[in-house]
This record gives C-alpha cells, structure tokens and sequence, in this order.
C-alpha cells in the first residue's frame, strides 16, 4: 500500500501494480481497493494498475464537509502520481464519478471506460426518492449503520427484500457496516440523474475524452437504456454490450474488453 496526500491534505490509499500504461479504477459504492484486487490482476500484464480507497474508505483519510470535487481531486493526485496522464475506469456510481473526473480534469484523462453508470432515465424503474441523500444522513446521525445499508440496497440497487433480510447476519454486514457512512457521497455523486428525467445528462456533453461506455446483457432494462442515452450525449463515444453479464461483471470477462479499449 502506498498514499498520495489529496489537494485538501486528505491522504489517499492506494495499491500499484503492473507495467505499462497507467489505468486507474474507481470502484463504485460501499467498496475499496481490495474489491478490485481481482481486477487489477488481470489487468496488471498490460497496465499499471492504480486500485484505489476513496475518501472514507479501507485507509483512505477523509474531510468534512464532503463535496464531489473533493473527490475528483482524489483521482487528480493519482494522475500526477502516475505521470501526469491516465487512462480511467469506473464502474457503477465509481463511473459516474469517472466521468466527472473527466469532465473536469479534461486532458489528463486518456481514455474513459465505464460500466453501467446507474442513470435513471425513463419509466424502466422507479426513481431514486427525491430525499434520499438527507434520509441517508439522517440514520447515519443515528447510528443506525446497518438501516442506511438496507435502505440503499432495497431503495437504490432494488436488492430484493428478502435478499436483504438474509444479509443481516451475513459474515459481509461488518464490513459494509465500516463504509456506510459514505453511502451519501455515491447518492450526491448521481445527484437528480437518477429521477427519470435524461435532460440531467446533458451536461457531460462537454466530455469529448474517447468513451467505451459498457452494460451487462443479463442487467435491468434500465441499465441499458441510460447507457445507450449517455452514449447519444457523448462526443466521443462507443456502446459495447458484455453478454451474460449483470451489475457485477466477471474480471475474466471485463479486463479483456478495457484492454481491447484501451489499447487500441
């Protein structure tokens, strides 16, 4: 494990592997470095691999009050520390940030890949509720950790109830238990894209960066559907379907398809 100290003096904790150019990944909500081990191996022949904690999670510091360009500064200090340059990857609402990075940092960002940005943009499913962002801080102000868990999965990944419920005593409750807190900085992240409402993707327009925007042949309708609408706003990019995959890709399935990308 090594850290780069972010623009705020937040230290980021990060792992390095591989040779080659550099690729970094954004892991999307409730995860850490140590999720994308599996990953960054497969891609570690071909890249140098930058996994990644972000802010509040594994050993990652963190600062209040939280804002999404803290976050894009995070992924800043990885690029000056890989060079300058990178390419990025960013899967579920880690894509969503991705593609902010690359909104704002512009040039530093190579290429973009991303998986399955949970974007709301039709009736396909229901949207996010307009307060959940506050209802998230609110438990958490109550320490109920294990409430605003259950909340995101059933009311923002639409985990079955019972799915949930067999989750409770899970040998995996302690562990997102210790990263729950930042279930808020992945909600103000998707911000209103999750509404239903496609106009709240215009803005990334100004993303001109070459994009391989990816969904799961096996996911929800609505994954499709907002991909294939981010992909008609971007200037500069390509749709690519993994087939028979969900919302968790297999490593042996996507790292072939961000090499073929990001090499070519």
């Amino acid at each position: 494990m090594r850290t780069v100290i972010s623009k705020d003096g937040t230290s980021i904790a990060f792992d390095q592997s591989g040779q080659g150019p550099a690729l970094i990944l954004v892991i999307g909500a409730m995860g850490t470095r140590l999720d994308e081990a599996g990953l960054a191996r497969a891609l570690a022949p071909h890249f140098t691999v930058f996994a990644y904690d972000r802010r509040g999670r594994g050993d990652s510091g963190d600062r209040a009050p939280y804002a999404v360009e803290r976050e894009v500064e995070d992924i800043d200090a990885l690029i000056a520390e890989a060079g300058g340059s990178a390419c990025v990857f960013g899967g579920s609402s880690g894509a969503v940030l991705a593609l902010e990075a690359a909104r704002l940092l512009g040039g530093k960002i190579e290429k973009l890949a991303l998986y399955e940005p949970p974007f709301i943009v039709d009736q396909s499913r229901p949207p996010i509720p307009q307060d959940y962002v506050e209802h998230l801080n609110a438990l958490l102000a109550a320490d109920r950790r294990g409430e605003a868990i259950e909340y995101f999965l059933i009311d923002a990944m639409r985990v079955p109830a019972e799915l949930v419920a067999q989750m409770r005593n899970g040998p995996m409750r302690s562990q997102l238990e210790a990263v729950a807190h930042t279930l808020p900085y992945d909600g103000t992240i998707m911000g209103e894209t999750m509404s239903g409402n496609p106009a709240t993707l215009r803005k990334r327009a100004s993303v001109t960066v070459p994009t391989l925007v990816m969904v799961g042949g096996a996911s929800p309708a609505f994954f499709h559907h907002g991909t294939q609408t981010l992909v008609g706003i971007l200037p500069n990019a390509q749709h690519r379907l993994l087939a028979g995959q969900d919302h968790g890709p297999a490593d042996d399935v996507l790292a072939p398809a961000l090499k073929a990308f990001f090499l070519s």
